[in-house]
């Protein structure tokens, strides 16, 4: 058998991959009998490892990762197509691929003409579907998610599937002794570190849009809630850094895939910054850093207060 995994959806395929793997029997043993390979492995050695009879074991496991995004030659391309009809029955050759195929693409074409071969595509959940996967997800760990919550953690992470796994597996453990097992948008705004971020994109945005009036209001919010001035000059300050370096970086023509990429940052960060960086030029951006930097020196000086500092700013930079 050879299958072709491919798309977007890291984690659901690895969900898929290790299904697979635990209907084959003992774990241990099939461990010994597998081999991983990583862009374009040479066809005699694959060949040879796909070939070899499995030890104890009902299969060989072999698993190549991102070999088409490696472009291979059309020789290879044509060897491998003609070899895949051939794997023994004992042998599961699995390629997994990050980026989704087209439909007419050879290996897929493939996969889906013979019946040795197994094709399925995995793109990240969006808009609605991201919302059912989310309650499928939380009724897989026990749990059940009502859809405003489900809809605000969608909105919050994005289609991040191993992060919204993550705090889906959190939100559920936390509601396992309480009198509602229903994880409620409340749940998510208390035990999410994506809200506070969140209301600091809301105000940098408000900023950014030279809005006073909701600036003013969001910044009000924040002190009321509790927040420390502290907090919320790091904050800004950790900001206004990371805003500096998608400027930089939009004003070079990257796009923000490639600026989530670039700066290792989650792509409904990158998203939300690379829309924000457009609100400011980068001499701008600049000018902000180095007042923030002089609030600090002032502030841990005695010369100045945070919060008045603090209050000077908002009001400073909403000012066309």
């Amino acid at each position: 058998m050879f299958y072709i995994f491919h798309g977007e959806d890291e984690h659901t395929k690895q969900e898929t991959l290790s299904k697979l793997l635990a209907r084959l029997g003992d774990q241990a043993m099939l461990d010994l009998n597998t081999t991983r390979f990583s862009g374009v492995v040479p066809l005699t050695t694959l060949r040879q490892t796909a070939e070899t009879v499995p030890f104890l074991a009902p299969a060989r496991v072999v698993v190549v990762a991102d070999l088409l995004a490696a472009k291979p030659g059309k020789q290879y391309m044509d060897e491998l197509i003609e070899f895949l009809p051939k794997v023994p029955d004992t042998t599961r050759l699995i390629f997994l691929e990050t980026q989704t195929l087209r439909e007419n693409h050879p290996l897929v074409k493939l996969a889906q003409e013979e019946e040795e071969g197994i094709e399925r595509a995995f793109p990240l959940p969006e808009g609605g579907e991201l919302d059912r996967w989310i309650g499928q997800q939380a009724q897989k760990k026990g749990g059940e998610i009502s859809a405003p919550a489900a809809h605000l953690l969608a909105s919050l992470v994005g289609n991040d599937l191993h992060i919204l796994d993550n705090e889906l597996e959190k939100l559920v453990n936390y509601k396992t002794s309480a009198s509602s097992p229903t994880i409620e948008a409340e749940d998510v705004a208390l035990l999410s570190p994506y809200v506070a971020e969140v209301s600091i994109f809301d105000l940098v945005d408000a900023i950014g849009n030279r809005d006073e009036r909701r600036a003013t209001a969001l910044y009000q919010k924040k002190l009321e809630e509790g927040t420390d001035p502290f907090y919320l000059f790091s904050m800004f300050t950790r900001q206004f850094r990371l805003l500096i370096q998608v400027r930089e970086l939009m004003d070079a023509g990257y796009d923000a895939p490639a600026v989530a990429r670039e700066l290792s940052l989650h792509k409904f960060v990158a998203g939300k910054l690379y829309g924000q960086a457009h609100g400011f030029d980068l001499e701008e951006l600049e000018r902000v850093y180095r007042h923030l930097l002089e609030m600090d020196l002032a502030v841990k000086s005695g010369q100045a207060d945070i919060r008045t500092a603090l209050d000077l700013l908002v009001a400073g930079l909403t000012v066309d």
